[in-house]
């Protein structure tokens, strides 16, 4: 978005005219460009506090940087899967579903070498500790459906929410609540699902039967598929004019100008991996599920047994007072959005209204439901899935893409 010049700016070069893409820079941008340092400053500053920790403190800060990480590439790169999935199926514009294919290929190389390193036998029978490999259960076909229906009712993944929320999103607290409520409904209908399907469903990966290198290029040609057929919906970009690269040019590219569409993608592959080999896989939800949990657990509302939920990887919920790593993660996501989103003037309050916080809350709902019944949402079933090599997230996609596809189709983003 470029930023509308303000009155009684400067003028470039004494001409009073500015060049194109431009803006004149105001002492509101000081006082932007002075908030997002010192918010970086903050982040720094407690993930050095956070490191001397006697608990998992380590662990704490890396997830507090990742987050800061993960949100400004967000904000910056525009990854939001509400926003990526409306330019495809409603402006068919394929442009930003690039980033999500680019993360998926980026994420799955880094994960391949990260599982031939420690992982020296992959047929062995066994998985790699902490990915989040799923159930392949029609429950996780149900619930990417569902996912997707509550993006496009709330306007948001729950990722895309928290990212937004640091842009000024207001329409993100309801959303965010009702994801919280839906987590609530999840643990309810859990153990007659697992039950019913998860109990005895396979938990298949790649790997066990192709190799590390022969998963690695299935999954690259599957992601090879939707690139090229996703072409003739990319639109032709107008040539740029040719100008010289100056200082002012390189910071509107950095704090202005959205970022290209593959590298936003790659960084959050890339971002990916890091956390998987650190901390634990990518994903936005384990924090708001446990907390949940925790609530809900302590009110005695939950069943006396949560059958098997707790032997799952990935964004599976907890019972815990502290603040979890994936806390520090929301934080920093959150955080780092907000740093972005203000020297580029993106920051804006968006007011709420009574049909919108309705559809933000109802579609919230099914985040929540959706992501605890997959164990994950977009970035934890997703993405960490589908790069871990893992069958469940390829399931999750194909529940929420034709969900998507059918919440647009009806307007659902307009109630």
């Amino acid at each position: 978005m470029t930023a509308t010049p303000e009155p009684g700016s400067p003028t470039v070069g004494g001409t009073g005219l500015l060049p194109a893409g431009a803006r004149r820079w105001t002492r509101a941008d000081t006082v932007r460009t002075a908030v997002a340092l010192a918010l970086a400053g903050a982040l720094a500053t407690g993930a050095v506090l956070l490191h001397g920790a006697p608990a998992h403190g380590a662990d704490a800060a890396f997830s507090l940087l990742v987050g800061a990480a993960l949100g400004i590439v967000c904000e910056r790169g525009r990854f939001c899967f509400f926003c990526i999935f409306r330019d495809l199926f409603e402006h068919r514009d394929s442009t930003g579903s690039y980033a999500i294919l680019a993360a998926l290929a980026v994420g799955a190389t880094g994960y391949a070498v990260v599982f031939s390193l420690f992982v020296p036998d992959p047929g062995a029978g066994g998985l790699p500790p902490g990915a989040h490999i799923g159930p392949a259960a029609w429950t996780v076909l149900l619930a990417g459906a569902a996912f997707g229906t509550g993006v496009v009712l709330s306007g948001g993944c729950i990722g895309g929410h928290l990212y937004r929320l640091g842009e000024g999103s207001l329409r993100a607290v309801p959303a965010l609540l009702g994801a919280a409520a839906g987590f609530g409904l999840g643990f309810l209908t859990w153990n007659a699902l697992y039950l019913a399907a998860l109990s005895t469903a396979p938990a298949p990966w790649l790997p066990s039967t192709l190799g590390i290198a022969g998963a690695l290029a299935v999954t690259l040609a599957a992601l090879a598929v939707p690139a090229v057929l996703l072409l003739r919906r990319l639109p032709r970009q107008p040539a740029r004019p040719e100008s010289a690269i100056t200082l002012a040019g390189i910071g509107r590219g950095l704090v202005e100008r959205r970022w290209p569409t593959l590298l936003t993608g790659a960084m959050v592959g890339l971002i990916g991996v890091a956390a998987y080999l650190r901390v634990e896989p990518l994903g936005v939800t384990r924090q708001i599920g446990s907390t949940t949990r925790t609530v809900l657990d302590g009110a005695g509302v939950l069943p006396a047994t949560l059958h098997g939920l707790d032997t799952f990887a990935g964004c599976a919920t907890v019972v815990a007072e502290a603040v979890l790593a994936n806390g520090w993660l929301i934080i920093g996501l959150v955080v780092g959005s907000l740093a972005a989103a203000l020297p580029g003037r993106r920051f804006r309050i968006e007011p709420l209204t009574a049909p919108g916080t309705v559809s933000a809350l109802l579609g919230g709902l099914l985040l929540g439901w959706g992501a605890m019944t997959a164990i994950g949402c977009t970035f934890g079933v997703l993405l960490s899935g589908i790069q871990a090599f893992a069958l469940s997230g390829w399931i999750f996609a194909a529940g929420l893409v034709p969900a998507l596809w059918l919440g647009f189709r009806l307007g659902l983003h307009r109630i």
